[in-house]
């Protein structure tokens, strides 16, 4: 083990190893029950991937959280038209959240045609009112490091990997969002999303809603760049209407679950929403 992983070990070492693993046994190179052969055996394949692969997920499960999120961000800016932009994509999964299919106690919501539907426990139900509400996405960005292209192969593969083995349910959703991307390939910007987000939010169009959305990925950030993603944020919510949808820590702290929050221009205020599972498994709604 101390061969693969560097030491002193990063903090996502034990996830590149499984996402490394798990890629050799989805290719036929390795089986579980031969995990400690397979250290061994490929060795220099897994130390190169624990050292170059950054962790990347894509859980599509987390857009049936998110969904009310931004159904309250257009009813609290009064707005019907959406331009999305999403802050460290991945693939770009989340980006087509208005095409999946949606279903809570108080009611549905996408379209009757969706690929794929979505659905989980509700500890805080949605209201019908608010899943009453239609938007419609104009136009959807996100920006990534590393981008994952799901259009390829290697990139489906790629993603999987980071998905636990033993989920069965979520690599399912998984192919079906990609087979739905597949067919409507998103934009995606490859960059530094602190650099990168001014330019965007400085053209946008101004007759509808910008929704800005992050979901860990500041996580990453040193000081600087949280610094810089709320100087971006500001600026662009002084130039008309602005939505930030947000995963943090929740009130009062809890290091087991998310808080979902939102912040909107003008004003610049910010409201915690919900607490949420963090792949969307579950959903406590606030409002």
């Amino acid at each position: 083990m101390a061969e693969i992983v560097e030491s002193p070990p990063r903090w996502d070492a034990g996830l590149r190893l499984l996402g490394g693993l798990h890629y050799l046994v989805l290719t036929g190179r390795a089986s579980w029950d031969r995990a400690a052969d397979v250290l061994v055996e490929e060795r220099e394949f897994l130390r190169r991937f624990v050292a170059e692969q950054r962790v990347q997920t894509n859980e599509v499960q987390r857009c049936w959280a998110l969904l009310p999120c931004f159904l309250e961000a257009a009813r609290q800016l009064d707005a019907t038209t959406i331009d999305l932009i999403e802050l460290g994509t991945s693939a770009g999964l989340l980006l087509f959240w208005d095409r999946y299919g949606y279903q809570y106690e108080a009611g549905e919501w996408g379209p009757p045609d969706a690929r794929l539907e979505l659905k989980g426990e509700e500890r805080g139900r949605v209201t019908g009112d608010l899943l009453g509400r239609e938007l419609t996405v104009r136009g959807r960005v996100g920006i990534d490091l590393e981008p994952v292209d799901v259009t390829t192969d290697d990139g489906a593969l790629l993603l999987k990997s980071f998905v636990w083995a033993d989920r069965t349910d979520r690599i399912e959703r998984l192919e079906r969002a990609i087979e739905s991307l597949r067919e409507h390939r998103p934009e995606i910007v490859q960059g530094d999303f602190v650099e990168l987000l001014p330019a965007l939010l400085e053209r946008r169009r101004r007759d509808g809603l910008t929704i800005v959305l992050q979901i860990a990925a500041a996580g990453y950030l040193d000081k600087g760049g949280w610094e810089g993603l709320g100087s971006a944020l500001e600026a662009g919510g002084g130039q008309g209407r602005l939505a930030y949808v947000f995963a943090g820590h929740p009130e009062p702290l809890s290091h087991m679950h998310w808080g979902l929050w939102l912040t909107t221009w003008p004003g610049g205020e910010r409201t915690q929403l919900a607490y949420a599972d963090f792949h969307g498994a579950w959903l406590d709604w606030r409002l």
